[in-house]
């Protein structure tokens, strides 16, 4: 699945060994509203565009494996809003339990006094959490083929940034890390906790499994400016030795992946720029995301 700043599409490898592709236009809000726009709001709102897209290609491309077509050749069905909103709500519910709530009320169980102290191991906690569920999923055949896509995406984007053919054997050559990934993304935003859960103190529990969930928003746009910045500046080697981490950690959810999955790609990418290029014909290049 490829994204630019209005239109989408996802390429999926049919069982008869085609590729179907589907595109769609974005409809953003901060298109319309000026604040929805504004540094960390714009963030969130980002970051639930985001998740909602992820959603419908995710269906789009469940329903192409189940060969479920209509008569243009897409898919015949695609997730209800009511069954988006569900499953978005479950995602999240899940995401914020593990990884926001559980760290801190497993700090609450050990013998830590200071708020500094809390908030640091709360932190590692949390961070070790999310590096063993990356782990523990990678060792799934089903999702290292999910990882090889997400590579897949990563390369193609590389290629196209840096201004070589898109083409398998080329597009092959570039590096499965890309620093606008949405691994580095939450790596910083629980990293980011950290510093902003550290304003606040040590509440006693029930106020700080409601104050990980509040904060959860702001923590989102901070980390989300973070990484938009970090995507402008990549010939920075300050910036990007300091965004390591989360470029290292991407190793979990990328593996290396086939021609054949870069021709699916590749297909999406193209299809993005086509469609952008519709829409604003004097721009330069357009910033994609997978």
């Amino acid at each position: 699945m490829m994204r630019g700043p209005g239109n989408w599409a996802v390429a999926v490898r049919t069982p008869s060994g085609d590729i179907a592709q589907v595109s769609r236009s974005i409809d953003s809000r901060m298109a319309r509203h000026r604040v929805l726009r504004l540094p960390i709001i714009r963030g969130v709102m980002a970051l639930g565009e985001s998740l909602a897209i992820g959603f419908r290609a995710l269906a789009i491309s469940a329903n192409y494996a189940a060969q479920e077509e209509g008569e243009e050749g897409e898919p015949s069905t695609e997730l209800s809003r009511g069954a988006l909103i569900f499953a978005f709500a479950i995602a999240i519910g899940f995401a914020v339990m593990l990884f926001k709530v559980t760290p801190g009320l497993l700090t609450e169980l050990l013998p830590i006094k200071g708020t500094g102290w809390f908030v640091i191991v709360e932190g590692l906690i949390r961070v070790s959490i999310f590096v063993a569920y990356l782990s523990l999923i990678s060792l799934l055949p089903d999702l290292r083929r999910v990882f090889q896509y997400h590579a897949a995406e990563h390369k193609a984007i590389n290629a196209y940034e840096a201004g070589e053919a898109l083409e398998p054997e080329v597009v092959q050559r570039f590096s499965l890390i890309h620093p606008r990934c949405g691994t580095a993304f939450m790596l910083w935003v629980m990293v980011l906790a950290v510093f902003v859960f550290a304003f606040f103190g040590r509440p006693v529990w029930y106020w700080l499994v409601a104050e990980r969930i509040l904060l959860l928003p702001l923590i989102a746009g901070l980390a989300y400016e973070l990484i938009r910045f970090a995507g402008k500046h990549q010939g920075s080697r300050v910036l990007m030795t300091l965004l390591a981490p989360g470029m290292w950690l991407q190793r979990l959810t990328t593996r290396q992946p086939s021609l054949d999955q870069l021709e699916v790609s590749i297909r999406a990418l193209r299809e993005v720029l086509q469609l952008e290029e519709g829409r604003s014909p004097d721009a330069k290049r357009v910033e994609v995301m997978a």
